[in-house]
């Protein structure tokens, strides 16, 4: 994981059919992930979005199912 990543670890989320998630913005704070939440929210009222903490720092269980 690069060094920004590990900077910014609040992650907007999209959530998709089958289990499926992207992750559309990181944040450094939450109130910016909140905030960007409500907007992209108001511009596609259909789709279904998560404010997530990416608690994962390094770890080596499984880096095939990234």
């Amino acid at each position: 994981m690069p060094y920004r990543d590990d900077l910014n670890r609040w992650l907007v989320v999209r959530l998709l059919a089958n289990m499926q998630r992207v992750v559309v913005a990181r944040f450094r704070t939450q109130s910016d992930a909140d905030g960007y939440l409500q907007v992209i929210q108001r511009l596609i009222p259909d789709g279904k979005f998560l404010v997530v903490f990416d608690g994962d720092t390094k770890s080596e269980v499984c880096k095939d199912c990234r």
